[in-house]
């Protein structure tokens, strides 16, 4: 006899609980105050505005460093999130007593500042564009008020942890 699925609400709580581990691993998130949109596998990273978040003061504008790690953080999150997403749907990670994945870490990380980003909240998506084993390539566009309005995207090439149960190299 199959096993019945989990109900809809035991399933979204997992994925909220993988989600919170996976940003809660990172000060620096909860330093500027990034938050995570889950609907489904997609993830929309939130940067609330904040007056510290200003780098020119005469403008005003967002800090050219706040606006790259708001696009690397979120091509970050995805990637990990992404790569642990079968195993939260299924249950076959349990983030309250398995050890958190290791995030990707940065190879390099290329912005495009568009156009001043605003005071106000901006948001990202990022685009996994190959990934695989030990290697992975994101792309993220960030918005402000209109989507099709870009204020900054950004390419990144990250070096991806190694799976549960991987040999050590």
């Amino acid at each position: 006899m199959k096993p019945r699925p989990d109900p809809v609400q035991v399933v979204k709580q997992r994925r909220d609980a993988a989600l919170r581990s996976l940003v809660s691993g990172v000060p620096y998130i909860a330093y500027l105050g990034i938050q995570f949109d889950q609907r489904g596998d997609e993830l929309t990273a939130i940067l609330p505005f904040d007056e510290k978040l200003i780098g020119n003061p005469s403008l005003p504008a967002l800090h050219g460093g706040v606006t790259a790690a708001f696009l690397e953080v979120a091509a970050i999150i995805e990637l990990a999130w992404a790569n642990q997403w079968d195993d939260v749907e299924t249950g076959r990670l349990d983030v309250s007593t398995d050890v958190p994945l290791m995030l990707p870490k940065t190879i390099d990380f290329t912005v495009d500042y568009l156009r001043s980003g605003l005071p106000r909240d901006a948001y990202a998506r990022a685009r996994i564009n190959r990934s695989g084993r030990r290697y992975a390539s994101v792309h993220v566009e960030a918005w402000q008020d209109n989507r099709a309005r870009l204020f900054a995207q950004g390419t990144g090439h990250f070096l991806m942890p190694p799976a549960p149960g991987d040999p050590a190299e």
